[in-house]
């Protein structure tokens, strides 16, 4: 084998899988057929709650934050607003930060911990036996592993060439992005807001570009049309009331938005992960966010069945899939009753959004799980029956003796075995995964609590006892 894993794509997705698996010791190579200095100013900007702790725990969150725009609630609809100050989390906001920033300290990360970054690398075949992945570039010989994961975006070349579909639909023609400034400043708050059928999005990046997302529910037309500022202004104008005085535009792009999740993540030794896996519409900045989760899942199971053997190993990589297409789904059902909420027509529909808006913004219960699920602290993952409540649940980013944070332990990519302080330390099994216990990084907690419990590498309940 020329290398362990082939990571197809680097996007956050597949640097935040590529660091994860060089962190834990198997050689990975990561292709991209981008060239190295082109920027990738894309759709994404907004990292949800959830995301900064994967980061957190891979040293990175700090520093992101100090580059981008925290946002302590989203405005939906114009008529509604979610508040993320009270999430149970360091980060009680949604951060607004260019893509770019994502994946430049991913890539620093992946790089530093010995993984390989092939730039003007693209993939054109791929075929697998029961030994590995035999995979074909443009530009090169053919590269051998023992796995390789599609993290190549909607229009994956690896999903397609091991046949996996991707059904499901376009449900917005003809959306316009744009990246400008601004001569008068908008609320802080990130806003959604729907009239005159069409739809509008602005958001502050924190050093003084924006980004808007547009729609006019009466204009289809093809993605190769140019876009110009003058008919961004007119969307904004005929949404959020005002344009603004947008202008100097650093990137306009017109695109539709999907709603597609691949029915299986995993065939043989090709799996797949973030865009390649699923698609949704923009509501809610959850797209890169869900992707950057799915590596965090992913890359340790792909690490132990590296080591383990035969049915163990295909054990571990079976419950990427059991625990992450769910998860996919969800996103793609929220997200996509967010966009139709906001672009319902007619008195019917219009009555049926006040309605739901009306329930949630009065309904603190309500409220507070549409915040858990946007910022994805609230997702959990199915527990064995008969497993203690906290299995498969987000673990809290716990003090610990000595001055550090779980996330602090996390940082090693191992299994962390926190016991109270002064307790024997137990002897918790791992439900899956765990190569062996002797690598545990031990701590002791340092906030009172009782309960014993084993975190895996992504931050969540292995299990529990008190």
């Amino acid at each position: 084998m020329d290398t362990d894993v082939v990571v197809v794509g680097a996007g956050p997705t597949g640097l935040l899988l590529a660091g994860d698996l060089a962190t834990a010791g198997p050689r990975v190579a990561v292709l991209e057929k981008r060239p190295a200095e082109l920027s990738n100013l894309t759709r994404a900007f907004a990292v949800h709650a959830r995301s900064l702790e994967v980061l957190d725990a891979r040293g990175l969150a700090d520093e992101l934050v100090a580059t981008g725009q925290p946002v302590g609630s989203v405005r939906l609809l114009d008529r509604l607003t979610i508040s993320l100050e009270a999430l149970p989390s360091r980060f009680q906001y949604v951060l607004v930060v260019p893509q770019y920033e994502v994946e430049r300290l991913l890539r620093r990360r992946a790089q530093e911990a010995g993984a390989e970054l092939r730039h003007d690398s693209e993939v054109v075949s791929l075929s697998q036996d029961d030994e590995g992945v035999t995979v074909t570039t443009a530009d090169g010989p053919d590269l051998r592993a023992r796995y390789l994961v599609g993290t190549d975006g909607a229009r994956s070349t690896v999903r397609s060439a091991v046949g996996i579909p991707f059904p499901g639909r376009a449900v917005i023609r003809s959306m316009v992005l744009a990246d400008v400034r601004l001569t008068r400043e908008p609320a802080d708050a990130l806003t959604v807001a729907a009239a005159n059928e069409s739809l509008g999005f602005i958001a502050p990046f924190g050093d003084g570009w924006y980004r808007f997302i547009g729609w006019h529910g009466n204009r289809d037309v093809s993605e190769d049309e140019p876009v110009d500022l003058d008919e961004v202004r007119a969307i904004a104008r005929a949404t959020l009331g005002d344009d603004y005085g947008m202008t100097e535009p650093r990137f306009l792009s017109r695109f539709h938005s999907d709603e597609r999740q691949a029915p299986t993540y995993r065939t043989g030794r090709v799996l797949l992960a973030g865009d390649a896996a699923h698609v949704h519409s923009p509501a809610g900045g959850l797209g890169m966010n869900t992707g950057m989760q799915d590596a965090a899942n992913l890359g340790w199971k792909l690490a132990a069945a590296l080591r383990l053997p035969g049915d163990a190993g295909t054990a571990v990589l079976d419950s990427y899939e059991a625990e992450r297409h769910p998860v996919g789904r969800q996103v793609l059902r929220a997200s996509g009753g967010i966009l139709r909420a906001a672009t319902s027509r007619g008195p019917v529909a219009s009555v049926a959004s006040a309605i739901g808006v009306g329930i949630v913004s009065r309904a603190a219960p309500i409220r507070r799980r549409a915040a858990g699920f946007v910022s994805a602290l609230g997702i959990a993952y199915p527990r064995p029956r008969g497993a203690h409540p906290l299995v498969g649940t987000r673990a809290r980013d716990l003090p610990l003796e000595g001055g550090r944070r779980l996330a602090e332990a996390l940082r090693a990519g191992r299994f962390v075995l926190v016991a109270p302080a002064g307790a024997p330390m137990p002897d918790l099994p791992a439900a899956l995964g765990e190569v062996d216990p002797a690598e545990r990084v031990l701590a002791r907690r340092a906030d009172g609590g009782a309960t014993s419990l084993l975190v895996r590498p992504d931050g969540y309940v292995a299990a529990a006892q008190v």
